[in-house]
């Protein structure tokens, strides 16, 4: 026997010529792939589809035809095309879930702004209300800037 034959035609046990249409897309090292192909299209067909295409695209298109034909026979009804609707069914899941989470943050965004909004008022107040109604021997000595207020010590001088 002679080991430089294609998947293919070791498959299909006849000599591989030097211009076979199978081997550069059907390696001696993996002769799963070319079963799977088999199976569902057939030699005589994928050799016509590889035939008509350009030489450039042929390499895609084995590869293609060997995923379709895997998962058709994992999946005799829907084939690729359920593994296709899960993976769409996955991407509209993800897609409400980012947008659910974008709503919340935008929710919480807006509460975190008005709840911090009346808090900074009523502290300016409440500090500008003490300072009025303190004695201005009492305001020289209070250091007022850890509230974020200048030193009462730089006001009076």
């Amino acid at each position: 026997m002679i080991s430089g034959r294609c998947a293919a035609c070791k498959y299909l046990r006849r000599r591989c010529p030097s211009d076979c249409i199978f081997s550069p897309y059907f390696p001696p090292n993996d002769p799963q792939r070319f079963s799977c192909v088999h199976r569902i299209y057939g030699a005589s067909n994928v050799g016509k589809m590889l035939q008509q295409l350009p030489s450039h695209l042929r390499s895609q298109a084995a590869d293609t035809l060997y995923f379709e034909a895997q998962y058709r026979l994992q999946d005799p009804v829907y084939g690729c095309v359920g593994i296709i609707s899960q993976l769409h069914q996955q991407i509209n899941s993800a897609e409400s879930q980012v947008a659910k989470i974008q709503a919340e943050i935008a929710f919480l965004n807006s509460n975190a702004k008005e709840v911090e909004e009346p808090q900074v008022d009523q502290h300016t107040e409440a500090n500008s209300n003490f300072i009025n109604n303190l004695l201005p021997e009492q305001i020289n000595t209070l250091d007022l800037s850890p509230y974020g207020l200048p030193s009462t010590q730089n006001i009076l001088v």
